[in-house]
């Protein structure tokens, strides 16, 4: 009887400890901030390079 009721104890912890399953874990989308002064610079150096190379054509040109 005593084996019995050891058992049954067992039992009721082991399904006590596995009831009912946990949340999922849920993660927040990380925020990614745009950085608008970076674009800005970026097309100025682009209207930059080619005028720098006009210059420097200009500037060959006028040697010969």
């Amino acid at each position: 009887m005593k084996k019995i009721a050891l058992a049954a104890a067992f039992a009721v912890a082991a399904t006590s400890a596995f009831a009912g399953n946990p949340a999922p874990a849920v993660m927040e989308a990380p925020v990614v901030m745009a950085e608008e002064a970076a674009s800005a610079s970026s097309s100025g150096s682009n209207l930059i390079m080619p005028a720098i190379l006009l210059v420097l054509i200009a500037a060959a040109a006028g040697k010969k």
